[in-house]
């Protein structure tokens, strides 16, 4: 069975209604990354952080998986197939893919903010600020902020080097170090890239563009797939 290795960054869950930070009405428009996505805003004002993260989470709750999660989950059938996401959401896990590695934490998760292996599942979607972990610490988002150490990147790395099919759904690819994934991709790896706006850095390169959403790029993926079979 092949390995089919997967990327997928926030235009993955668009079509579920999960704002993204770079589009025109995106996150930013409204926060500043250094007040809400960094470790010196938590020093700076963890309450204005965890009402953030608390507005996120619940978002997410009403939130459903689109027809390219389910499609990607159906692809277990005949593939070894493996996500690696930049997304916070557990939008994949809830189409039914097993195999889904987290690159910069999850949302429904909150961790000790003096120990990052002590991590917990929260009940519900908010965080009552002042929250506190075992250790005394303040419960903090199980998130990878900027500035901070990418934990699960060597085991990404380690996927992408085994992968038979690589593929890139719904990010830009200017995020580091996920962004850099495409460099461990073995010799002779087939590669394809979903997305609407396809990055001018990778126009040269070898990669198969599906230049649309990730529901109907996941659904055309099916079929090139079916047809290589």
């Amino acid at each position: 069975m092949k390995k089919l290795v997967i990327l997928t960054g926030a235009g993955m869950s668009a079509e579920s209604g999960i704002r993204t930070f770079r589009d025109s009405d995106g996150l930013w428009e409204e926060y500043r990354i250094e007040d809400v996505c960094t470790p010196e805003a938590w020093e700076r004002d963890p309450k204005l952080v965890n009402d953030f993260y608390n507005a996120r989470r619940k978002q997410l709750y009403e939130a459903q998986p689109n027809a390219g999660h389910y499609g990607l989950a159906d692809l277990e059938r005949d593939y070894d197939t493996h996500i690696i996401t930049q997304n916070i959401d557990d939008l994949h896990e809830r189409a039914g893919s097993t195999r889904v590695l987290h690159l910069h934490g999850e949302l429904k998760k909150v961790r000790s903010s003096a120990n990052p292996d002590l991590v917990y599942p929260l009940d519900g979607w908010e965080l009552k600020f002042g929250s506190k972990a075992p250790d005394g610490s303040l419960l903090r988002p199980h998130v990878v902020w900027f500035g901070e150490a990418v934990p699960n990147i060597e085991p990404a790395i380690d996927l992408v080097r085994q992968a038979d099919i690589f593929v890139i759904i719904g990010t830009s690819l200017a995020v580091y170090p996920a962004a850099n994934l495409l460099y461990y991709v073995p010799a002779g790896c087939r590669v394809l890239l979903i997305d609407p706006k396809v990055p001018q850095s990778v126009r040269d390169s070898n990669i198969e563009f599906i230049e649309t959403g990730a529901s109907e790029g996941v659904r055309i993926l099916k079929e090139k797939l079916k047809q290589s079979k």
